[in-house]
């Protein structure tokens, strides 16, 4: 499904990922931690290309999305004109398709009678939503999430897992960076742990009686 194989990346000399190896099979669920400047979010942005490698390769021929961590809304859009706005850009003709399909999914996502609010109108769990959404309006095969959880309260973060498993039930490989070890032990099929650049251990979260504490050991 997507096959990251020694990859290295560096910033102004600074190595920030170090001979990354990653196997994610397809509708799976892959967590990431580690500490901070451990690599996670360069990790998402090289698989998205926003990032050029220094060395090593990522095979992924299937359709991918982004979902940043400060979620990167238009302010002065509408949650349904956030929505709309890319994909209509060189299709012009389909608007209205966008459109339903804009409401459809925020209907999904309990978010349809927020369709004309701002961004700055919503709540961070709602704002969340709004990032959800639009990631799925190019039915993506696999959705990459910076920090989900950041900032979110325990019932948010919460309903973001039950968000996130519904997407993935929908066949959406997920790849999910988060300090928050027990939502990554909650929703991970398996969680690989960064430290400065280099992969400290790759684990299945289901056959370890204490998987948190176990990853924790890494962070010291």
């Amino acid at each position: 499904m997507l096959k990251v194989c020694k990859i290295n990346k560096s910033f102004n000399g600074i190595e920030v990922l170090h001979d990354v190896s990653i196997d994610i099979e397809k509708s799976s669920i892959v967590g990431v931690t580690g500490p901070s400047g451990s690599g996670k979010s360069t990790l998402l942005r090289c698989i998205q290309k926003l990032e050029i490698l220094d060395s090593g390769k990522i095979d992924c021929s299937n359709k991918v999305a982004f979902m940043f961590q400060d979620f990167q809304l238009f302010s002065h859009m509408t949650v349904l004109q956030n929505l709309t706005y890319a994909p209509t850009l060189k299709n012009v003709s389909k608007k209205d398709y966008y459109i339903d399909k804009a409401n459809k999914i925020l209907s999904d996502l309990g978010m349809k009678e927020k369709a004309n609010e701002y961004p700055n109108r919503l709540s961070g769990g709602q704002r969340q939503r709004v990032a959800l959404a639009r990631s799925l309006m190019i039915d993506p095969d696999v959705l990459l999430c910076d920090e989900p959880t950041s900032g979110l309260d325990i019932a948010t973060t919460t309903d973001v897992v039950t968000l996130l498993q519904n997407v993935n039930r929908h066949g959406v490989t997920l790849i999910v960076t988060s300090h928050n070890l027990d939502f990554l032990v909650q929703i991970s099929d398996k969680i690989v742990l960064l430290k400065d650049g280099k992969i400290a251990t790759e684990i299945d979260p289901k056959s370890f009686n204490d998987p948190v504490e176990y990853l924790r050991g890494y962070y010291n």
